[in-house]
C-alpha cells in the first residue's frame, strides 16, 4: 500500500516529520510488518480503508460495553460508523497480534503501532468511555517505551490532554509536567518529575521537540484559564510566549521547514487569544485584550493564507494593508498535501488557523461592541463579518459552518453579527427621522 511506505524526502526527515506520521504496524521497508500474518495484515489495511476513505458524518447507536462505561456515559452514544468499524478491526488485530509478541515472533514497534492507533480512533469517538479506553491503550504504550524521544513525550502530552478531558487535573499536570522536562534544551532530567510543569528557560534544538513543547504549552495556558487560575494562566501565557518567540529559525526554503515555522506560529496564536481572554476576565483595559486578539488574528489568518498559497494584500489594492478576503475552501499547496508526512499536519493545521482566526475576529468584535459608541460598532461589524468569513464553509455564503466550526460557535458568531448590524440599522434610520 502506498500510503504505507516509509517517508524518503530527506527535508521532511530534517524537520523531523516522519516522528510524527502515523504508523499502522509498517515494516522497516514499508507495508503491514509480514510477521502480524494473513489475517492480521488484513484487519490492518481494512482498518486503514475504514478509517481514511469511508465518509465521516453517519453515526451509529452503539451499546458500549458495560466494563467500559463511566459515569458521565450515557451507554448508547452515538459515535460514527466508521470510527467504530475500523476500532472493532484494530480489536481483532491486536487479539492476533499480542500473543505473537508474547512468543517472540512479533516486533514490539508493530503492538505499540496498534495500541497507538486504536487510542487514536477510540478518542475520536468522542464518548467518555472512548477517551478512558484511548488513555488506558496510551499507558499502556508508555510502560513500553524507554522515558526518552520524541514519542514518549508526544505520548505524556496526551496522556495529559485526556486525563484533562476525563477531569482528572492532578494527572493532566503530572503528564504534562513529564512532557515540557523531557522536551527541555537540556534533555531528560536525572530528577523528578515536578509535581507542576516548569518552563524551560530555552527552547529545545529538536523540531519535533519544539513542536510537542508549543503543543504542551497550549493545553496547560488552556488549563490554567479554564480552571479559574488567572494570575497563574497570565504568567504562563507570557512565559510560554517569550520562550515560543526565541526560536530562532532561518529563512525557509522548503515546505517541512516552513511548516515547522508556521505551526510554532499557531500555537503562538492560541496562547495570544488565551491572554486576551485572561486579562479581559482580571479587568485590564480593553485595549490590552485588543492587542493580542489581533496579533492572534494576523497570526492565524497567515498560517491559512500561506499553507493554501493565497496572498495576504488584496490582490485589487496594491499596497493596501486590507488582507485578503477568506477563502476557507482553498486546498493546500501541493507542496503541503502530497508529502506522506506532511499531509495530515498541514491539513490539521489549516483547519486550526481558519478556526482560530475565527474566534480573534469574533472576540475582537465582542470587545469593540462592549464600548458602545457609533465607531466602535461599525469596527465591531466588521469584525464579525470577517469571523463569519473564516467560520463558513464556503465564500459563498451558503450558511453553513466549517470544518472544526461547532454549530452552537456558528449559530452565536451568526447571532453576533445580526445584533450589531440591527443595532447600526436602527441607529441610522432613527437619525434619519
Amino acid at each position: 500500500m502506498v500510503e504505507l511506505v516509509p517517508e524518503s524526502d530527506k527535508d521532511c526527515i530534517d524537520w523531523e516529520w516522519d516522528a510524527e506520521a502515523e504508523r499502522w504496524g509498517q515494516s522497516e521497508n514499508g507495508g503491514t510488518d509480514p510477521s502480524l500474518g494473513f489475517m492480521a495484515r488484513f484487519g490492518m489495511r481494512s482498518a486503514w480503508l475504514e478509517h481514511h476513505w469511508t465518509s465521516p458524518g453517519t453515526l451509529k447507536h452503539t451499546k458500549v460495553p458495560s466494563n467500559r462505561i463511566t459515569p458521565f456515559d450515557d451507554p448508547t452514544t452515538p459515535v460514527e460508523r466508521r470510527l467504530q468499524t475500523t476500532r472493532d478491526f484494530l480489536d481483532d488485530v491486536l487479539d492476533i497480534a499480542l500473543p505473537k509478541e508474547s512468543a517472540g515472533l512479533l516486533r514490539p514497534q508493530t503492538v505499540t503501532d496498534i495500541l497507538i492507533r486504536r487510542a487514536d480512533v477510540s478518542e475520536r469517538m468522542g464518548t467518555k468511555a472512548g477517551l478512558a479506553d484511548a488513555r488506558y491503550d496510551l499507558q499502556r504504550v508508555w510502560s513500553r517505551l524507554p522515558a526518552d524521544g520524541p514519542l514518549a513525550s508526544r505520548i505524556a502530552l496526551k496522556l495529559g490532554d485526556l486525563s484533562f478531558r476525563l477531569r482528572d487535573p492532578d494527572n493532566a499536570l503530572a503528564w504534562w509536567a513529564r512532557c515540557i522536562q523531557m522536551t527541555s534544551s537540556s534533555g531528560l532530567s536525572t530528577q523528578a518529575t515536578p509535581p507542576i510543569p516548569v518552563i524551560p528557560s530555552s527552547p529545545p534544538s529538536s523540531p519535533a521537540s519544539q513542536r510537542i513543547l508549543a503543543s504542551a504549552l497550549v493545553s496547560l495556558s488552556a488549563f490554567y484559564a479554564t480552571s479559574g487560575q488567572l494570575r497563574q494562566a497570565q504568567s504562563l501565557e507570557e512565559s510560554a510566549l517569550d520562550l515560543l518567540r526565541s526560536i530562532r529559525l532561518p529563512s525557509p526554503t522548503s515546505a517541512p521547514q516552513t511548516l515547522h515555522s508556521l505551526y510554532i506560529l499557531h500555537r503562538s496564536s492560541l496562547i495570544s487569544v488565551h491572554l486576551a481572554e485572561v486579562l479581559n476576565a482580571l479587568k485590564n483595559p480593553p485595549a490590552e485584550s485588543i492587542k493580542w486578539l489581533s496579533q492572534a488574528a494576523r497570526s492565524s489568518e497567515q498560517v491559512a493564507f500561506t499553507l493554501a498559497g493565497q496572498p495576504t494584500i488584496h490582490p485589487n489594492a496594491p499596497g493596501s494593508k486590507v488582507p485578503h478576503p477568506p477563502s476557507p475552501r482553498a486546498p493546500l499547496l501541493p507542496e503541503y498535501s502530497k508529502p506522506l508526512s506532511l499531509k495530515k499536519p498541514a491539513k490539521s493545521l489549516i483547519r486550526d488557523a481558519r478556526r482560530s482566526a475565527a474566534e480573534a475576529w469574533n472576540l475582537l468584535g465582542v470587545l469593540h461592541e462592549e464600548k458602545g459608541d457609533i465607531k466602535s460598532l461599525q469596527t465591531a461589524l466588521g469584525c464579525y463579518e470577517r469571523a463569519l468569513g473564516w467560520a463558513r464553509l464556503s465564500a459563498s455564503g451558503d450558511g453553513k459552518s466549517g470544518e472544526g466550526i461547532l454549530e452552537v460557535e456558528w449559530n452565536a458568531l451568526r447571532g453576533n453579527h445580526s445584533r450589531v448590524r440591527e443595532a447600526l440599522h436602527a441607529n441610522t434610520t432613527g437619525r434619519r427621522e
